[in-house]
């Protein structure tokens, strides 16, 4: 059977997050959505999301194929209601399409929106589902303890070195972890240290944590908790309640709280968050279906990056700050609490970052990492420019 992770009617309230992914790729707790799905459900997983994105992110049919709601975690009640699906029946919860089960035919025009031919299956149960970029880090902690069962159940941990302090036993260590000198307190909540991550001298570190394959925390990081770093990323500073995707930076002083940062995106040294305004009064984020600004509900709330921003040394974020795909900032003063994609300059003002020089610098940060910036990332982030053009109003 084919798993196949879609894009609902609601992706947009994920942007800038989704441009350049289907929403199953966004990560919370430890893995991202996807990943969720294809261990609980032991195989692998496609995609059917915008036509532009198809490209890096296929779909694939098999003649009995499960259509399952990207933006929905899993959970046991959940995995066993699509277990009992039949094939013509799908499960929503208040109208909302949860999954459905189709043969191959019916699946390659199936949509999200035209539920007509289906049996509908109501589920009356509570389940994690991300609607907006700022549930990403309010649902981190609850995610990070889930999959941490799920990664480390029936495992042997590997050992730290004794120069380490470890408060709690609730603590997974993955093959070629290096770590001296740093305190790990498991009692708030668990730690995952990932395949060949480093953790330099003089880090403390309260769970619950999650740190992925090789990355790399800077001497002297304060990291407090509900924080997850994707694989090959590097943070230093201070860091509370956020989630920094893979390949990314912030590896120097400087605060970031209540936050999501994208893929590829690079944090100047010694720039900081604010996550609750001085009035202590709820905070507002961009929203890009609207053109406005959208009431969150939370006190705490910071920075939104997308894939493939940088911000300069000390840049200074206001709190609710939303920054779109490949933006650049940079100077002094606090620049606008929206950042259009593709947008360079700061507090002074803004012009367009075109593709061209864009692309030089991408091509140079990939190949820090050895990977290659080819023509799918190109023609990609090329759809997301004319996407974005009518925010760019400088």
């Amino acid at each position: 059977m084919s798993i196949i992770l879609f894009d609902d009617q609601f992706r947009s309230n994920l942007l800038p997050l989704v441009y350049t992914r289907p929403v199953s790729e966004l990560r919370v707790g430890i893995l991202t959505i996807v990943e969720k799905w294809k261990k609980h459900l032991k195989t692998d997983a496609s995609y059917l999301t915008e036509n532009y994105l198809q490209e890096k992110y296929p779909i694939k049919y098999l003649p009995l194929n499960l259509f399952i709601n990207g933006s929905i975690c899993p959970d046991e009640s959940l995995l066993d209601a699509l277990d009992a699906l039949h094939e013509g029946e799908a499960l929503v919860s208040n109208q909302l399409l949860i999954a459905a089960r189709l043969a191959q035919n019916e699946a390659k025009v199936f949509s999200p929106f035209h539920l007509e031919q289906l049996k509908l299956l109501e589920y009356n149960r509570s389940f994690t589902r991300i609607v907006y970029p700022e549930d990403i880090f309010t649902f981190n902690d609850p995610e990070i303890r889930n999959d941490f069962k799920l990664i480390t159940q029936g495992r042997q941990s590997c050992k730290l070195s004794s120069t380490n302090s470890i408060l709690g036993d609730d603590i997974f260590i993955e093959e070629g972890v290096e770590a001296e000198c740093s305190s790990f307190n498991t009692r708030t909540g668990p730690i995952y240290l990932g395949h060949r991550a480093l953790v330099m001298e003089g880090c403390h570190i309260r769970g619950s944590f999650a740190l992925g394959h090789d990355s790399v925390i800077k001497m002297g990081a304060k990291i407090y908790g509900m924080t997850s770093v994707g694989p090959h990323s590097k943070v230093g500073g201070e860091i509370n309640n956020s989630v920094i995707f893979a390949n990314s930076s912030k590896g120097h002083e400087g605060y970031l709280g209540n936050s999501v940062i994208g893929e590829w995106c690079n944090i100047g040294a010694d720039s900081n968050n604010s996550n609750m305004k001085n009035n202590y009064a709820e905070v507002r984020l961009w929203d890009y279906p609207t053109e406005g600004f959208r009431k969150t509900g939370l006190q705490f709330c910071g920075l939104i990056m997308a894939d493939q921003a940088k911000c300069g040394i000390n840049t200074m974020f206001n709190t609710g700050t939303v920054v779109g795909v490949g933006a650049n900032i940079f100077g002094s003063g606090f620049p606008r609490n929206f950042v259009p994609d593709f947008a360079w300059g700061g507090n002074s003002g803004f012009e367009v970052y075109t593709l061209k020089k864009m692309f030089e610098t991408a091509t140079g940060v990939y190949a820090r990492r050895n990977v290659e910036f080819d023509s799918i990332e190109k023609n990609l982030l090329s759809r997301v420019f004319e996407l974005t053009e009518q925010y760019r109003r400088f």
